[in-house]
């Protein structure tokens, strides 16, 4: 008998869902949501909200295809369950490198999978859970974490993260606000739990998760203990409110083709109101601790930060692709064109440049102490994000560049039908003799989406802001990178090594930290960026 392959040694248990289970899942639920000033009876069959829903069921049936399957499931060796790769902890930089590449993959088809937080979230609080526990000595918050990652895990759970607070006046800190519920907090201590109370701003994706995970969004301080708060909510909790945006873009012809992409694919994003919620201890993962509130807040900017490198990427693979198809309509070839391939070679280097930042935050990788997750090298994870964050409006303005003025002077998807003028449109303004009218108004229509619309400037605030804004990520790449080591070396050179044992010289203290290896702590054997069939790894 031939060895099992890969994928078929990772065939999905019955507890997967399937894209079309998600959807039958929401229907289960009854979140309090609000889109467009109205109460949405049934999240799964809004039509504002279908967009966003079929990205997160996307995910679901990507990881039921067999082909598929070595990249989107993994093996949690803590419980010996194959899980959804959206919801495994990272083990090893190869789970970092074929997490990298799931989310890529997953984004090429939705633009945002969005579903990729809640990895990011887990691994956070299981390096919390760890580290309060070993502080404590109590270890109550490993058992919970564990207790919760099964029930998430089993389920197949999407979950929200809500971590950004209102925030309110921004001098102030969070016990300072004239407005406690500018920031979420415990209101209540119970023998059953803690009642919470506030609001979380930007929640991706809120209306259509079926838990949110509530986390500290920054380093709080002894009179802040009360905001210290992380813990996980049903999404329909007494309690909770959404207030949602609609996902893709809403008030247009979708019928008529003037949203290809965004009719399909979207994101919704929710202000997410707590009303004395009630939140049982075995879902409550730090409560007061304040101490430890900024180092989960820098783990999952970390692990969210790398990841977001991934999502853009797919994303860039949609213009760059769009790039070439509308070089082609035009009747132009990039390849003896100078002024359409550098502009296109431009932007494969941008997408190609933050990714392997990406890449190299995963083979850097390093286990967590505490914990055994493993974590994203910081400051390649924060240097591709940041790039992202900047040059994404340099990919809209690239893609725009080979594009022409075509994708917004174009006439309306209405006059495709107007018998009085779409044939001589038709006939007028194809170019390449190969590429009929309607194939080449397709693609036009397809980049004006992406980056010239709603959803266009939606995409480019999202990458500068989502994960953090770009002074964060500045600030965290002076505070990791490994400076004093380079004034070593230019001090040995000069012979003035002696310097740099001068505690005064504050500059030299960050060195950088050992790497074992070229290809990080992957174990032996283990696939490092597992290729799908037919496909090239990006």
């Amino acid at each position: 008998m031939n060895a099992p392959t890969p994928a078929e040694r990772l065939q999905a248990p019955p507890t997967l869902l399937s894209g079309a289970g998600y959807i039958e899942s929401l229907r289960r639920l009854q979140p309090v949501v609000y889109v467009d000033g109205r109460r949405v009876e049934s999240v799964a069959d809004e039509p504002a909200l279908r967009p966003g829903v079929q990205a997160l069921a996307f995910t679901y049936d990507a990881a039921l295809r067999p082909e598929w399957a070595p990249l989107m499931l993994a093996r949690q060796s803590s419980t010996g369950r194959t899980v959804n790769r959206m919801l495994q902890l990272d083990e090893s930089a190869a789970d970092l490198l074929n997490k990298l590449e799931a989310v890529r993959v997953l984004c090429q088809e939705t633009g945002c999978a969005q579903r990729y937080l809640a990895h990011d979230a887990l691994a956070a609080i299981g390096q919390s859970a760890a580290r309060v526990d070993d502080a404590s000595s109590r270890g109550e918050y490993r058992a919970r974490f564990a207790a919760y990652l099964e029930h998430v895990q089993a389920h197949d759970l999407s979950l929200g993260i809500a971590m950004t607070d209102a925030k309110g006046e921004r001098s102030k800190r969070p016990h300072e606000q004239a407005n406690a519920d500018s920031y979420v907090h415990i209101v209540e201590r119970t023998a059953k739990g803690v009642v919470i109370s506030g609001t979380k701003a930007i929640v991706t994706g809120a209306p259509y998760m079926h838990e949110l995970l509530v986390m500290p969004g920054r380093q709080m301080a002894e009179a802040d203990a009360d905001f210290a708060l992380c813990c996980a909510v049903p999404i329909d909790a007494p309690g909770v409110t959404i207030v949602a945006r609609p996902a893709g873009r809403p008030g247009e012809k979708l019928e008529h083709g003037a949203a290809l992409f965004s009719r399909r694919y979207g994101q919704s994003t929710g202000v997410v109101m707590f009303d004395r919620v009630s939140v049982p201890w075995e879902r409550v993962f730090l409560a007061g601790e304040w101490t430890h509130s900024g180092a989960l807040t820098h783990d999952y900017a970390t692990h969210h930060r790398q990841t977001c490198i991934a999502a853009r990427a797919g994303f860039g693979d949609l213009l760059i692709g769009a790039g070439a198809l509308m070089c082609e309509a035009n009747g132009l070839d990039p390849g003896s064109t100078a002024s359409l391939r550098e502009p296109m070679v431009e932007l494969i280097k941008i997408v190609e440049g933050f990714f392997a930042c990406g890449v190299a935050a995963s083979v850097y990788g390093t286990a967590d102490p505490a914990s055994g997750i493993f974590m994203p090298e910081p400051v390649f994870a924060n240097i591709g994000k940041l790039l992202l964050a900047t040059q994404i409006y340099d990919m809209h303005r690239l893609a725009h560049e080979v594009s022409g003025g075509l994708i917004v002077t174009l006439p309306g998807p209405d006059e495709d039908h107007n018998p009085a003028t779409a044939a001589r449109l038709a006939d007028v303004l194809r170019a390449n003799p190969a590429v009929p009218y309607d194939k080449r108004i397709e693609v036009a229509r397809f980049v004006e989406d992406l980056t010239a619309s709603y959803q266009g400037g939606w995409y480019s605030v999202i990458s500068l802001h989502g994960g953090g804004s770009p002074a964060a990520m500045k600030q965290e790449i002076w505070r990791r990178y490994p400076l004093g080591n380079k004034v070593d070396l230019v001090e040995s050179l000069l012979e003035r090594g002696v310097l740099a044992d001068d505690p005064a010289r504050t500059i030299t203290r960050n060195r950088q930290p050992g790497r074992c290896c070229d290809t990080g702590c992957a174990a032996p054997g283990q696939a490092v960026m597992v290729p799908l069939p037919g496909k090239p790894m990006n």
